[in-house]
């Protein structure tokens, strides 16, 4: 998986916009478009580039409030229980198994209070779940990911 500076650059701007022309993407990096599209497809067979995927914005669809709550299960619980406890929900974006306390963190997109409420009162059932903290989500960044300017929220 040798990869180098070029790579590096066209990779940023594939992060940025996955929908990016490689003509494009070959003015960025200063090379011709099929030298770009060999890199990319070489990337793609290495595994470096996993996928393409469309972002959602979430809150178009009702789903305004994010946060997380912060999982301690009891001692002898596996990774795979942590995680299977609340995959299946689909308000969880992610699970986020870690090392220290807590031993998971789980984050949610939930369209109120009341919603957030009734999930983490489903994860509490869990057997092994023995505490949680919820944190909710004022604002957030993330690299490689557009976000709308102010005027388009």
């Amino acid at each position: 998986m040798k990869t180098d500076a070029v790579d590096r650059k066209i990779l940023d701007q594939l992060v940025e916009d996955g929908r990016r022309s490689v003509r494009d993407i070959a003015r960025t990096v200063s090379l011709s478009p099929s030298s770009v599209q060999r890199r990319v497809e070489r990337m793609e067979r290495q595994g470096v580039i996993t996928g393409y995927t469309a972002l959602v914005d979430e809150s178009q669809l009702g789903a305004t409030m994010e946060a997380f709550a912060e999982v301690r299960y009891a001692g002898n619980t596996k990774v795979e229980a942590i995680t299977a406890s609340a995959k299946d929900l689909p308000e969880v974006i992610g699970i986020y198994t870690v090392a220290g306390d807590p031993d998971a963190l789980i984050h949610f997109r939930i369209d109120s209070l009341p919603h957030l409420h009734r999930l983490i009162d489903l994860i509490r059932r869990d057997g092994n779940v023995i505490g949680t903290k919820t944190l909710m989500v004022l604002d957030s960044w993330r690299r490689g990911q557009r976000v709308a300017d102010d005027e388009d929220r």
